[in-house]
């Protein structure tokens, strides 16, 4: 049975699906690529295709570029009041159209309804916060130097680029763009190729609620050619790229040609540290949550659990228990409480991070392999719990699926060293009643991020980014970033 029997599609949501191959979005208006390729966009969950979009060259995204340089000096011309007032109405609308977004993602990206529904919600939110924050922003510094009348005066750049990934589409898009656009700045977005969709009704609705044309572009294609054709496009005046590593250091290179500045937010390998004054039960509970979340497609998510010897026999049971409740099924119906993943090569990753694990000395203690869905041909996985040696490459790499490596851990500092012995460096999380303990590893763990007593924790002000191989040129959500998307000049005059 077709998706679009079995579950029920809202009508705009349906007429947005039915109107053929859907072009980019660019300068106001549809953008078809001009060689006339297609990429399919295919719901993970039932493995149907429900749309295509399409596959632009590089000379499409030059021309999104151009197109976006040429609205700059208008866009940022306007008073912050009035470029405010702007976004405001377009984050009313997405409000507005809140369930529509959602469903759209929930399609093309495999994410629980509720959950896409919460996403949108969050880039309400984070587009309010930043119109906010640049209302506040004094363009104009006087600095008291002997002799010399002088001051800094900040400016928007012009065409900022953004690559995002397919796991958090539209979020991510909030999280980029918004401090962009506060700031004066033009975007061109390019989505992933298998969550281009809500990319591009976003673009859709900006024009509807009055945003000039040009400011927010949305060109669609594969990361090899439209992303590398952006990265390095030296008409661009910033990049921002989300995803992994590999990408990410391709992306820096093409933009440490052109010396555009660039935003990295990359991949991690996230470690929980439990501690043997915890609820047991209750922490089991939110780090079981935390990898069925989106089926772990979650770049900071805790996948390398360390629990202290006295309590990890009662954690590991506990951890069991709570697996064999969470029900595995397509995103749209709303008894489900795990997807499956984007599509048959991250299906492929997971399966074969579990089997190159075991194969290489780690231990399957929980689930592991390929899950059904009765009606669904998607790409299901069930969660796993691996232990081992924690050189072991279940242990070492990003898996990026429902996957967690647990071992156990006697002193603090064991627990500090094990935490800190990755390549990585974007989130961990220290779970433990002793505020003082808490404080000092949360401190010790070398990463962009320390939760304690929770994990993925997102408040708008507070800083998000990573070091190491998770990411460089600054984070996001905060006052910093949106100083991020000013140019700085100092103004000298002799006196």
């Amino acid at each position: 049975m077709s998706v679009f029997t079995k579950f029920k599609l809202l009508p705009e949501v349906a007429q947005f699906l039915a109107n053929g191959p859907i072009p980019g979005f660019v300068g106001g208006k549809n953008y078809p690529a001009t060689g006339g390729a297609l990429i399919p966009t295919i719901d993970p969950g039932s493995g149907e295709k429900i749309g295509d979009i399409h596959d632009m060259t590089a000379a499409d995204v030059a021309g999104a570029v151009d197109t976006a340089n040429r609205a700059f000096p208008a866009w940022a011309e306007l008073s912050q009041k009035d470029r405010g007032a702007i976004l405001l109405k377009l984050a009313d609308a997405v409000e507005a159209r809140k369930a529509v977004i959602a469903q759209i993602e929930s399609l093309e990206a495999g994410k629980i309804e509720a959950q896409a529904q919460g996403d949108v919600r969050n880039f309400v939110d984070t587009l309010r916060y930043f119109v906010k924050l640049a209302e506040g922003v004094q363009t104009r510094t006087k600095l008291d130097i002997a002799g010399h009348e002088a001051w800094t005066h900040k400016a928007p750049w012009g065409a900022c680029g953004f690559i995002f990934p397919w796991n958090f589409p539209f979020l991510l898009i909030g999280w980029g763009i918004s401090p962009a656009l506060a700031s004066g700045n033009t975007v061109v977005i390019k989505p992933a190729e298998d969550t281009s969709l809500s990319a591009i009704y976003l673009a859709r609705l900006a024009k509807e609620v009055g945003v000039p044309d040009g400011v927010i572009n949305v060109v669609t294609g594969r990361g090899q050619t439209a992303g590398a054709a952006l990265s390095a496009n030296p008409k661009i005046k910033r990049m921002s790229f989300t995803g992994s590593p590999e990408v990410g250091q391709l992306v820096a290179e093409s933009c440490g040609r052109n010396l555009v500045p660039v935003k990295l937010e990359l991949g991690g390998k996230g470690a929980a540290v439990v501690f043997d004054d915890v609820d047991v039960n209750a922490v089991a509970d939110k780090l079981v949550g935390a990898i069925t979340f989106h089926t772990g497609q979650v770049c900071c998510d805790a996948t390398r659990w360390f629990v202290h010897s006295k309590i990890y026999d009662q954690f590991i049971d506990r951890c069991k228990q709570t697996l064999d409740k969470v029900k595995i099924g397509h995103p749209l119906d709303p008894t489900s409480q795990m997807g499956p993943v984007v599509n048959p090569k991250q299906r492929a990753r997971v399966l074969g991070y579990q089997e190159k694990g075991q194969a290489t000395g780690a231990q399957c203690i929980y689930g592991g392999g390929a899950a059904t869905v009765q009606g669904c041909d998607g790409n299901y996985v069930k969660p796993a719990l691996l232990t081992g040696p924690l050189d072991n490459v279940a242990a070492r790499e990003e898996i990026f699926g429902p996957v967690a490596f647990v071992a156990k851990f006697e002193t603090e500092d064991q627990a500090i060293a094990m935490a800190n012995d990755t390549e990585y460096g974007l989130a961990n999380s220290v779970w433990t009643a002793d505020h003082a303990r808490a404080a000092r590893v949360a401190e010790a763990m070398v990463a962009g991020n320390s939760w304690i007593n929770a994990h993925n924790v997102f408040a708008h002000g507070v800083p998000y980014g990573g070091v190491k191989k998770s990411g460089l040129g600054g984070g996001v959500l905060s006052p910093e970033v949106l100083m991020d998307y000013y140019r700085s000049t100092s103004v000298v005059r002799p006196i």
